[in-house]
């Protein structure tokens, strides 16, 4: 027999030892979860994609589960027949962090969405892992106590965790890195460990739980979280300022940061960007470069706050400086902001929206983003750029047809050399969308044999390399 015959007749033995395997676990799925199961065409489609660019890989199945017990099940099965297992919350990442790469069970995690603890003397709050941020900051409404963390989207806090998010709270209250205190994970191996307990510092052992978050299921499966609660601010105002150039928003961002100002957020937006937010608002914001800011404090803290912050932004051609303390002023202004995606999307009805994000040291932001307009402007692709600008992070939106191959080769261009360029500035390729399947490429050319570090951790904790397989490493 030739040597491609043989290779032939051994990939058709491992496609129908697959095959096997997978029907196993599916009956066996069927007996332990009945109706939970669910492996119809349509919802495994919607389980194996996220909001980003990339295409969607459909699991073999999708399970919903209610406790850590049944995770274990599902890994243990999984792991005695190598099937892989993609851990599902939301569905809102960037970066085809859901998609089944090779195919599997999506275990989906929306349903263990119980608060189980406010800690409120020790600002600390237990949840399951599919409990969603806007969830959870209704349930502690009254407590005077919230949950900072707000990527945008209404992600799930095992997700945000998984993917180590932020969003535009990062430049005061960090982010996902900061927030969670432990967490209780089921490993491939079906084993349950929990990283930490509550205390707020230790110096117990390696830091497992900074481990698995960002980690991206990769490692295990999260089921539970303990994460950090602030006290209500007693006042917060939002304020706007133009700008003439991108630079003087920036050194505005800069000198802001560099005088201690307590900004909660501060959040940048091009010409473009403000002009798509315009026409989707029904807002009549001055088209031009433009910070967005809000502050938290006293009543008086917050004025003297947005009052030093229009000082620095008139040394910086700032103008148009606003500032308001009504509520629903605020809310109108910033939930304008959280629907620049879809006001950007909007701009092209025949474009899908590529978004992407990189971070860059911020002495060094007004000069990659310049650039990156720049190269926008060479490329004809139209792609507006906003960011968390107080730590960095900045988004370029493109807007691509799939359907023209040339279009989408500009835009992968586009994006390596904006990817490049923060590498280059000692930035990095992802600031908080992660690195799923999307930007595995980039991560080995940021850190190097560092990589090949992660992924001896992978084959120590994953040996099978079940845990959301071709994902990072």
């Amino acid at each position: 027999m030739s040597p491609d015959c043989l290779m032939r007749n051994i990939d058709i033995t491992e496609g129908r030892n697959k095959t096997r395997a997978i029907d196993t676990v599916l009956n066996e799925l069927s007996q332990r979860f009945g109706e939970r199961l669910k492996t119809g065409m349509a919802i495994r489609e919607q389980h194996g994609r996220d909001e980003s660019f990339h295409k969607g890989h459909p699991p073999d199945c999708v399970v919903a589960v209610h406790s850590t017990d049944e995770v274990q099940q599902i890994v243990r099965l999984c792991a005695l027949h190598k099937i892989p297992l993609i851990p599902w919350g939301q569905g809102t990442s960037l970066e085809g962090q859901v998609a089944a790469l090779h195919g599997g069970v999506c275990v989906d995690l929306s349903e263990m969405n119980a608060v189980l603890c406010v800690n409120a003397d020790d600002l600390d709050v237990v949840v399951q892992p599919g409990v969603t941020r806007r969830q959870l900051n209704e349930y502690l409404r009254d407590t005077g106590l919230f949950f900072p963390i707000d990527p945008g989207a209404d992600a799930s806090i095992g997700g945000m965790a998984s993917t180590r998010a932020s969003g535009t709270n990062a430049v005061r209250y960090g982010t996902m890195r900061d927030s969670v205190l432990n967490l209780t994970a089921v490993l491939a191996n079906g084993e349950i460990i929990k990283t930490a307990h509550r205390a707020r510092k230790s110096s117990a052992g390696y830091d497992l739980t900074r481990l698995f978050v960002g980690a991206e299921g990769t490692l295990g499966i999260i089921t539970e979280l303990t994460v950090r609660l602030y006290g209500r601010p007693q006042a917060q105002s939002s304020a706007q300022c133009t700008f003439d150039s991108i630079r003087d928003a920036v050194d505005t961002v800069i000198e802001t940061i560099q005088y201690g100002i307590p900004l909660a957020s501060i959040e940048l937006m091009d010409s473009l960007t403000v002009k798509a937010i315009n026409a989707y608002s029904k807002l009549s914001l001055p088209e031009k470069p433009m910070l967005i800011m809000e502050f938290h404090g006293t009543d008086a803290g917050v004025q003297e706050q947005a009052q030093m912050v229009q000082e620095i932004a008139s040394g910086h051609n700032g103008s148009e400086f606003s500032w308001t303390s009504d509520a629903a002023e605020q809310k109108k202004l910033w939930r304008a902001r959280h629907d620049a995606a879809y006001a950007i999307k909007a701009l092209r009805t025949d474009g899908q929206l590529w978004a992407t994000d990189a971070c860059v040291p911020i002495s060094r932001m007004a000069e990659c983003i310049e650039q990156t307009l720049d190269d926008i402007d060479q490329s004809k692709i139209i792609a507006p750029v906003l960011g968390h600008v107080g730590d960095g992070n900045f988004h370029l939106c493109m807007l691509v047809d799939h359907a023209v191959p040339e279009e989408v080769a500009s835009a992968q261009a586009l994006h390596e050399r904006m990817i490049q360029r923060a590498i280059d500035m000692d930035g990095t390729c992802t600031g908080e969308h992660g690195i799923g399947y999307g930007k595995r490429d980039f991560l080995k050319q940021e850190l190097g044999g560092a990589v090949d570090v992660m992924r001896s951790i992978k084959q120590a904790l994953d040996p099978d390399n079940i845990m959301n397989p071709g994902k990072i490493v």
